[in-house]
Protein backbone atom coordinates (compact mmCIF):
# COMPACT_ATOMS: atom_id res chain seq x y z
CA UNK A 1 0.00 0.00 0.00
CA UNK A 2 1.41 3.62 -0.91
CA UNK A 3 1.92 6.21 1.84
CA UNK A 4 0.65 9.59 1.37
CA UNK A 5 1.16 12.46 2.77
CA UNK A 6 -2.27 14.42 1.94
CA UNK A 7 -5.25 12.70 4.00
CA UNK A 8 -7.50 12.78 1.46
CA UNK A 9 -5.36 9.96 -0.96
CA UNK A 10 -3.97 8.12 2.20
CA UNK A 11 -7.84 7.54 3.36
CA UNK A 12 -8.57 6.87 -1.01
CA UNK A 13 -6.02 4.60 -0.50
CA UNK A 14 -6.61 2.33 3.22
CA UNK A 15 -10.29 2.18 2.29
CA UNK A 16 -9.29 0.28 -1.57
CA UNK A 17 -10.56 3.19 -3.48
CA UNK A 18 -7.90 4.04 -5.68
CA UNK A 19 -6.59 2.27 -8.65
CA UNK A 20 -5.01 4.57 -11.04
CA UNK A 21 -3.11 7.87 -10.45
CA UNK A 22 -1.96 9.85 -13.23
CA UNK A 23 1.28 12.05 -10.99
CA UNK A 24 0.72 10.70 -7.99
CA UNK A 25 3.62 12.47 -6.42
CA UNK A 26 2.53 16.05 -7.84
CA UNK A 27 -0.82 15.30 -6.82
CA UNK A 28 0.28 14.59 -3.10
CA UNK A 29 1.75 17.82 -3.30
CA UNK A 30 -0.81 19.21 -4.37
CA UNK A 31 -3.19 18.12 -2.05
CA UNK A 32 -1.47 19.07 1.09
CA UNK A 33 -0.43 22.73 -0.54
CA UNK A 34 -3.94 24.10 -0.01
CA UNK A 35 -7.66 23.88 -0.56
CA UNK A 36 -7.67 20.75 -3.90
CA UNK A 37 -10.68 20.71 -5.91
CA UNK A 38 -11.70 17.96 -8.12
CA UNK A 39 -14.91 16.85 -9.53
CA UNK A 40 -16.94 13.93 -11.19
CA UNK A 41 -19.07 14.39 -13.85
CA UNK A 42 -22.47 12.20 -14.00
CA UNK A 43 -24.36 12.09 -17.01
CA UNK A 44 -28.73 12.42 -16.57
CA UNK A 45 -29.59 9.06 -18.02
CA UNK A 46 -31.74 8.36 -15.25
CA UNK A 47 -33.68 10.69 -13.17
CA UNK A 48 -31.75 9.06 -9.87
CA UNK A 49 -28.22 7.63 -9.26
CA UNK A 50 -27.88 4.13 -8.55
CA UNK A 51 -25.37 2.59 -5.82
CA UNK A 52 -23.28 2.21 -8.46
CA UNK A 53 -22.93 5.89 -8.64
CA UNK A 54 -22.09 5.64 -4.58
CA UNK A 55 -18.25 5.05 -5.04
CA UNK A 56 -17.89 8.15 -7.29
CA UNK A 57 -19.94 10.08 -4.53
CA UNK A 58 -18.31 8.70 -1.33
CA UNK A 59 -14.86 9.70 -3.00
CA UNK A 60 -16.54 13.63 -2.89
CA UNK A 61 -17.40 13.14 0.65
CA UNK A 62 -13.48 12.15 1.52
CA UNK A 63 -12.61 15.09 -0.35
CA UNK A 64 -14.89 17.40 1.40
CA UNK A 65 -13.93 15.59 5.23
CA UNK A 66 -10.01 16.30 4.16
CA UNK A 67 -10.72 19.55 3.66
CA UNK A 68 -11.06 19.99 -0.42
CA UNK A 69 -13.49 21.41 -2.38
CA UNK A 70 -16.08 18.92 -4.26
CA UNK A 71 -17.27 20.05 -7.61
CA UNK A 72 -20.25 17.54 -9.11
CA UNK A 73 -20.46 18.39 -12.82
CA UNK A 74 -24.26 17.42 -14.27
CA UNK A 75 -23.59 16.22 -17.72
CA UNK A 76 -26.35 17.75 -19.11
CA UNK A 77 -24.59 18.63 -22.35
CA UNK A 78 -23.03 15.42 -22.48
CA UNK A 79 -26.06 13.54 -22.17
CA UNK A 80 -27.04 14.69 -25.48
CA UNK A 81 -24.07 12.67 -27.20
CA UNK A 82 -24.51 9.53 -24.66
CA UNK A 83 -20.83 8.09 -22.61
CA UNK A 84 -19.89 5.75 -25.47
CA UNK A 85 -17.76 3.92 -22.43
CA UNK A 86 -18.07 0.16 -22.18
CA UNK A 87 -21.45 0.15 -24.57
CA UNK A 88 -21.70 -2.18 -27.68
CA UNK A 89 -24.39 -0.01 -28.84
CA UNK A 90 -25.20 4.00 -29.19
CA UNK A 91 -27.15 5.05 -26.53
CA UNK A 92 -30.75 6.51 -27.28
CA UNK A 93 -30.99 10.14 -27.58
CA UNK A 94 -32.69 12.33 -24.83
CA UNK A 95 -35.30 15.69 -25.10
CA UNK A 96 -34.13 18.28 -23.55
CA UNK A 97 -36.92 17.89 -21.43
CA UNK A 98 -36.14 14.77 -20.09
CA UNK A 99 -32.41 15.61 -19.28
CA UNK A 100 -33.84 18.76 -17.78
CA UNK A 101 -36.07 16.38 -15.53
CA UNK A 102 -33.37 14.02 -14.68
CA UNK A 103 -30.88 16.55 -13.30
CA UNK A 104 -33.60 17.85 -11.28
CA UNK A 105 -33.87 13.94 -9.30
CA UNK A 106 -30.14 13.11 -9.55
CA UNK A 107 -29.71 17.03 -7.12
CA UNK A 108 -31.41 14.94 -4.09
CA UNK A 109 -28.89 12.05 -4.08
CA UNK A 110 -26.21 14.75 -3.27
CA UNK A 111 -27.52 16.27 -0.52
CA UNK A 112 -27.33 13.94 2.58
CA UNK A 113 -23.49 13.72 1.68
CA UNK A 114 -22.27 16.81 0.90
CA UNK A 115 -22.03 20.36 2.05
CA UNK A 116 -23.09 22.55 -0.34
CA UNK A 117 -22.30 26.42 -0.69
CA UNK A 118 -20.33 29.14 -1.09
CA UNK A 119 -17.51 28.30 1.54
CA UNK A 120 -13.74 27.36 0.49
CA UNK A 121 -14.45 23.84 0.84
CA UNK A 122 -18.55 23.70 0.03
CA UNK A 123 -19.42 22.31 -2.62
CA UNK A 124 -20.84 23.41 -5.67
CA UNK A 125 -23.32 21.47 -8.59
CA UNK A 126 -22.51 22.74 -12.11
CA UNK A 127 -24.17 22.17 -15.71
CA UNK A 128 -21.70 21.72 -18.70
CA UNK A 129 -24.69 22.56 -20.84
CA UNK A 130 -24.12 26.09 -19.58
CA UNK A 131 -20.87 26.18 -21.38
CA UNK A 132 -20.63 23.18 -24.18
CA UNK A 133 -24.31 24.57 -25.61
CA UNK A 134 -22.75 27.74 -26.63
CA UNK A 135 -20.12 26.25 -28.23
CA UNK A 136 -19.47 26.88 -32.06
CA UNK A 137 -18.58 23.96 -34.10
CA UNK A 138 -15.51 25.73 -35.87
CA UNK A 139 -14.81 26.72 -32.18
CA UNK A 140 -14.59 23.03 -30.67
CA UNK A 141 -12.22 21.95 -33.50
CA UNK A 142 -9.73 24.99 -33.42
CA UNK A 143 -9.52 24.92 -29.46
CA UNK A 144 -10.22 21.45 -28.82
CA UNK A 145 -9.99 19.34 -31.34
CA UNK A 146 -6.57 20.65 -32.90
CA UNK A 147 -4.72 18.59 -29.23
CA UNK A 148 -6.63 14.99 -30.37
CA UNK A 149 -4.88 12.61 -32.47
CA UNK A 150 -7.37 9.71 -34.24
CA UNK A 151 -4.26 7.72 -33.60
CA UNK A 152 -4.84 8.18 -29.53
CA UNK A 153 -8.70 7.97 -29.90
CA UNK A 154 -9.17 4.80 -32.28
CA UNK A 155 -7.46 2.91 -29.58
CA UNK A 156 -9.65 3.09 -26.78
CA UNK A 157 -11.29 -0.03 -25.40
CA UNK A 158 -15.06 1.19 -26.50
CA UNK A 159 -14.08 1.83 -29.93
CA UNK A 160 -11.39 -0.68 -30.23
CA UNK A 161 -14.31 -2.99 -29.44
CA UNK A 162 -17.48 -1.65 -31.11
CA UNK A 163 -14.61 -1.66 -34.50
CA UNK A 164 -13.39 -5.29 -33.88
CA UNK A 165 -16.54 -6.43 -33.96
CA UNK A 166 -18.14 -4.30 -36.82
CA UNK A 167 -21.12 -2.45 -34.64
CA UNK A 168 -21.53 0.99 -35.59
CA UNK A 169 -19.55 4.32 -33.80
CA UNK A 170 -21.28 7.02 -34.71
CA UNK A 171 -19.34 10.39 -35.16
CA UNK A 172 -21.21 11.64 -32.54
CA UNK A 173 -20.05 9.61 -29.84
CA UNK A 174 -16.89 9.98 -31.34
CA UNK A 175 -16.75 13.16 -30.02
CA UNK A 176 -17.39 12.54 -26.49
CA UNK A 177 -13.87 12.54 -25.57
CA UNK A 178 -12.98 15.72 -26.92
CA UNK A 179 -16.38 17.12 -24.95
CA UNK A 180 -15.48 15.60 -21.49
CA UNK A 181 -11.83 16.56 -21.76
CA UNK A 182 -12.60 20.06 -22.37
CA UNK A 183 -15.48 19.90 -19.27
CA UNK A 184 -12.04 19.64 -17.29
CA UNK A 185 -10.16 22.42 -19.08
CA UNK A 186 -13.28 24.82 -18.32
CA UNK A 187 -13.77 23.43 -14.60
CA UNK A 188 -9.93 24.83 -14.87
CA UNK A 189 -10.59 27.76 -15.85
CA UNK A 190 -13.37 28.56 -13.78
CA UNK A 191 -12.87 27.16 -10.76
CA UNK A 192 -9.14 26.42 -10.56
CA UNK A 193 -10.18 23.01 -10.84
CA UNK A 194 -6.76 20.56 -11.03
CA UNK A 195 -8.17 17.01 -10.39
CA UNK A 196 -11.00 14.42 -12.03
CA UNK A 197 -12.41 11.76 -10.15
CA UNK A 198 -14.39 8.41 -11.75
CA UNK A 199 -14.63 4.90 -12.40
CA UNK A 200 -11.45 3.20 -13.97
CA UNK A 201 -13.58 2.83 -16.92
CA UNK A 202 -13.34 6.66 -17.31
CA UNK A 203 -9.43 6.34 -17.50
CA UNK A 204 -9.17 7.43 -20.87
CA UNK A 205 -11.46 9.96 -20.78
CA UNK A 206 -9.76 11.72 -18.13
CA UNK A 207 -6.39 11.28 -19.64
CA UNK A 208 -7.30 13.20 -22.36
CA UNK A 209 -8.84 15.73 -19.92
CA UNK A 210 -5.38 16.45 -17.88
CA UNK A 211 -3.68 16.35 -21.68
CA UNK A 212 -5.80 19.05 -22.64
CA UNK A 213 -4.92 21.29 -20.14
CA UNK A 214 -1.75 21.13 -20.11
CA UNK A 215 -1.43 22.03 -24.09
CA UNK A 216 -4.17 24.51 -23.94
CA UNK A 217 -3.56 26.28 -21.28
CA UNK A 218 -0.04 24.69 -19.89
CA UNK A 219 -1.53 24.18 -16.64
CA UNK A 220 -0.98 21.04 -14.25
CA UNK A 221 -4.06 18.63 -13.50
CA UNK A 222 -4.04 15.14 -12.18
CA UNK A 223 -6.39 11.88 -12.29
CA UNK A 224 -7.22 9.33 -10.01
CA UNK A 225 -9.75 6.55 -10.60
CA UNK A 226 -11.34 3.88 -8.56
CA UNK A 227 -11.58 0.08 -9.12
CA UNK A 228 -14.85 -0.81 -11.02
CA UNK A 229 -17.29 -3.14 -8.46
CA UNK A 230 -18.27 -6.14 -8.79
CA UNK A 231 -19.74 -8.56 -6.05
CA UNK A 232 -17.75 -11.53 -4.72
CA UNK A 233 -19.92 -13.54 -6.71
CA UNK A 234 -18.94 -11.55 -10.02
CA UNK A 235 -22.12 -9.97 -10.38
CA UNK A 236 -22.85 -6.10 -10.88
CA UNK A 237 -22.83 -3.98 -8.08
CA UNK A 238 -26.10 -2.14 -7.63
CA UNK A 239 -27.99 -4.90 -9.61
CA UNK A 240 -30.80 -6.97 -7.68
CA UNK A 241 -33.48 -9.78 -8.97
CA UNK A 242 -35.93 -6.55 -8.84
CA UNK A 243 -33.85 -4.19 -10.81
CA UNK A 244 -31.54 -1.27 -9.82
CA UNK A 245 -30.79 0.07 -6.21
CA UNK A 246 -31.58 3.58 -7.25
CA UNK A 247 -30.74 6.55 -4.23
CA UNK A 248 -33.41 7.93 -3.95
CA UNK A 249 -36.26 7.34 -1.79
CA UNK A 250 -39.37 7.49 -4.38
CA UNK A 251 -37.41 4.82 -6.70
CA UNK A 252 -36.11 2.65 -3.14
CA UNK A 253 -37.57 3.08 0.13
CA UNK A 254 -35.20 3.01 3.01
CA UNK A 255 -36.13 -0.38 4.46
CA UNK A 256 -35.37 -1.85 0.63
CA UNK A 257 -31.85 -0.21 0.66
CA UNK A 258 -31.26 -1.43 4.15
CA UNK A 259 -32.15 -5.08 2.87
CA UNK A 260 -29.80 -3.85 0.10
CA UNK A 261 -26.73 -3.82 2.30
CA UNK A 262 -28.30 -6.74 5.09
CA UNK A 263 -28.23 -9.21 2.00
CA UNK A 264 -24.37 -8.49 0.95
CA UNK A 265 -22.04 -11.62 0.23
CA UNK A 266 -20.26 -12.61 3.19
CA UNK A 267 -16.74 -12.26 1.06
CA UNK A 268 -17.93 -8.15 0.48
CA UNK A 269 -18.67 -7.09 3.97
CA UNK A 270 -15.66 -5.82 4.70
CA UNK A 271 -14.73 -4.12 1.21
CA UNK A 272 -18.08 -2.33 1.53
CA UNK A 273 -17.64 -1.23 4.89
CA UNK A 274 -14.63 0.49 4.07
CA UNK A 275 -15.88 1.81 0.51
CA UNK A 276 -19.58 2.90 1.76
CA UNK A 277 -19.51 4.02 4.75
CA UNK A 278 -17.69 6.61 7.66
CA UNK A 279 -16.90 3.90 9.56
CA UNK A 280 -13.38 3.69 11.41
CA UNK A 281 -10.75 1.68 9.88
CA UNK A 282 -10.41 0.06 13.30
CA UNK A 283 -14.05 -0.52 14.06
CA UNK A 284 -13.99 -2.14 10.16
CA UNK A 285 -11.02 -4.45 10.98
CA UNK A 286 -12.88 -5.46 14.14
CA UNK A 287 -16.11 -6.52 12.24
CA UNK A 288 -14.12 -8.24 9.70
CA UNK A 289 -12.64 -10.49 12.10
CA UNK A 290 -16.20 -11.93 12.90
CA UNK A 291 -17.14 -15.19 11.80
CA UNK A 292 -19.54 -17.53 10.91
CA UNK A 293 -23.23 -16.59 11.92
CA UNK A 294 -21.31 -13.21 13.64
CA UNK A 295 -21.08 -12.36 10.46
CA UNK A 296 -24.35 -11.19 10.42
CA UNK A 297 -23.58 -8.76 12.57
CA UNK A 298 -21.26 -6.94 10.47
CA UNK A 299 -23.76 -6.88 7.51
CA UNK A 300 -26.67 -4.68 9.87
CA UNK A 301 -24.01 -2.51 10.96
CA UNK A 302 -22.93 -2.24 7.01
CA UNK A 303 -26.66 -1.58 6.35
CA UNK A 304 -27.49 0.73 9.66
CA UNK A 305 -24.01 2.89 8.23
CA UNK A 306 -25.10 2.97 4.54
CA UNK A 307 -28.86 3.82 5.06
CA UNK A 308 -27.86 6.49 7.98
CA UNK A 309 -25.71 8.28 5.30
CA UNK A 310 -28.15 8.65 2.80
CA UNK A 311 -31.66 8.65 4.19
CA UNK A 312 -30.43 9.57 8.21
CA UNK A 313 -30.49 7.16 11.46
CA UNK A 314 -34.41 7.52 11.60
CA UNK A 315 -35.04 5.70 8.95
CA UNK A 316 -31.95 3.01 9.14
CA UNK A 317 -33.24 2.44 12.72
CA UNK A 318 -36.97 2.33 11.42
CA UNK A 319 -36.13 -0.55 8.55
CA UNK A 320 -33.68 -2.43 11.07
CA UNK A 321 -37.02 -2.45 13.46
CA UNK A 322 -39.05 -3.72 10.70
CA UNK A 323 -36.43 -6.35 9.11
CA UNK A 324 -36.44 -7.35 13.02
CA UNK A 325 -40.35 -8.17 13.06
CA UNK A 326 -40.46 -9.38 9.50
CA UNK A 327 -37.56 -11.77 10.49
CA UNK A 328 -37.77 -11.98 14.06
CA UNK A 329 -41.44 -12.36 14.68
CA UNK A 330 -43.03 -13.28 11.52
CA UNK A 331 -44.86 -9.84 11.89
CA UNK A 332 -45.70 -7.08 9.35
CA UNK A 333 -44.58 -3.23 9.87
CA UNK A 334 -45.67 -0.09 7.88
CA UNK A 335 -41.59 0.64 6.79
CA UNK A 336 -41.86 -1.99 4.75
CA UNK A 337 -42.66 -0.87 0.75
CA UNK A 338 -46.58 -0.20 0.59
CA UNK A 339 -48.31 -0.27 -2.71
CA UNK A 340 -51.42 0.93 -2.79
CA UNK A 341 -54.38 -0.47 -4.09
CA UNK A 342 -58.45 0.18 -4.94
CA UNK A 343 -60.54 -1.05 -1.53
CA UNK A 344 -63.11 -2.35 -4.68
CA UNK A 345 -60.42 -4.26 -6.60
CA UNK A 346 -59.87 -6.30 -3.21
CA UNK A 347 -63.75 -7.04 -2.72
CA UNK A 348 -64.01 -7.96 -6.36
CA UNK A 349 -61.06 -10.38 -5.38
CA UNK A 350 -58.13 -9.01 -6.70
CA UNK A 351 -55.84 -11.81 -8.74
CA UNK A 352 -52.56 -12.44 -6.33
CA UNK A 353 -50.32 -12.22 -8.91
CA UNK A 354 -51.36 -9.21 -10.21
CA UNK A 355 -50.97 -7.77 -6.67
CA UNK A 356 -47.22 -8.79 -6.40
CA UNK A 357 -47.13 -6.96 -9.65
CA UNK A 358 -48.37 -4.07 -8.09
CA UNK A 359 -46.53 -4.65 -4.79
CA UNK A 360 -43.39 -4.36 -7.00
CA UNK A 361 -41.91 -8.12 -5.84
CA UNK A 362 -42.16 -8.96 -9.31
CA UNK A 363 -42.17 -6.98 -13.09
CA UNK A 364 -45.04 -9.09 -14.58
CA UNK A 365 -48.23 -11.42 -13.94
CA UNK A 366 -46.19 -14.19 -15.75
CA UNK A 367 -42.90 -13.59 -13.28
CA UNK A 368 -45.36 -13.50 -10.38
CA UNK A 369 -46.89 -17.13 -11.60
CA UNK A 370 -43.71 -18.81 -12.04
CA UNK A 371 -42.81 -17.11 -8.44
CA UNK A 372 -46.23 -19.29 -7.06
CA UNK A 373 -44.97 -22.39 -9.23
CA UNK A 374 -42.13 -22.46 -7.27
CA UNK A 375 -43.32 -22.21 -4.20
CA UNK A 376 -41.85 -18.88 -3.20
CA UNK A 377 -44.59 -16.76 -2.98
CA UNK A 378 -46.30 -16.07 0.68
CA UNK A 379 -49.56 -14.04 1.32
CA UNK A 380 -49.26 -13.16 5.30
CA UNK A 381 -46.27 -15.66 5.46
CA UNK A 382 -48.84 -18.46 4.12
CA UNK A 383 -47.53 -20.31 0.55
CA UNK A 384 -49.32 -19.32 -2.20
CA UNK A 385 -49.61 -22.74 -4.43
CA UNK A 386 -52.69 -21.66 -6.94
CA UNK A 387 -51.53 -19.36 -9.88
CA UNK A 388 -55.28 -18.02 -9.98
CA UNK A 389 -55.35 -17.28 -6.39
CA UNK A 390 -57.42 -13.91 -5.39
CA UNK A 391 -57.14 -12.01 -2.35
CA UNK A 392 -59.88 -10.56 -0.62
CA UNK A 393 -61.04 -8.43 2.49
CA UNK A 394 -60.58 -11.16 4.56
CA UNK A 395 -56.81 -11.04 3.87
CA UNK A 396 -56.26 -7.50 4.52
CA UNK A 397 -54.52 -7.44 8.26
CA UNK A 398 -55.57 -5.29 11.65
CA UNK A 399 -52.55 -2.61 10.53
CA UNK A 400 -55.53 -2.29 7.29
CA UNK A 401 -52.82 -4.09 4.94
CA UNK A 402 -51.90 -7.71 3.16
CA UNK A 403 -47.98 -8.89 3.66
CA UNK A 404 -46.85 -10.09 0.32
CA UNK A 405 -43.02 -12.00 0.11
CA UNK A 406 -40.96 -13.15 -2.61
CA UNK A 407 -38.69 -15.51 -1.76
CA UNK A 408 -37.64 -15.66 2.17
CA UNK A 409 -35.71 -11.40 1.73
CA UNK A 410 -38.22 -9.27 -0.29
CA UNK A 411 -41.44 -8.07 1.40
CA UNK A 412 -44.20 -5.50 0.72
CA UNK A 413 -47.43 -4.42 1.50
CA UNK A 414 -50.69 -3.99 -0.12
CA UNK A 415 -53.20 -1.53 1.39
CA UNK A 416 -56.59 -1.48 -0.19
CA UNK A 417 -57.71 2.30 0.08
Amino acid sequence: MSQFKSEFLQTLEERGFTKQITHPDALDEYCVSGTPVAYIGFDATADSLHVGSLLQIMMLRHLQQCGGKPIVLMGGGTTKIGDPTDKEKSRPLLTNEQIEANIAGIRKAFEPFLTFGDGPTDAIMVNNDDWLNKLGYIEVLREVGVHFTINTMVKQDTVARRLASEQPYTFLEFNYLLLQSYDFLELYRRHNCRLQLGGSDQWGNILGGVDLVHKADGGDSYGLTAHLITTASGGKMGKTADGAVWLNADRRSPYEYWQFWRNTEDADVGRFLRLFTDLPIEEIQALERLQGADINKAKMALANAATTLLHGADAAAEAARAAEAVFGAGTTDDALPTAEVPLASVRDGLLTAAAFTEAGLTQSNGEARRLIKQGAAKVNDIAVTDQNAVLNEKDIGENGAIKLSAGKKRHALIKPV
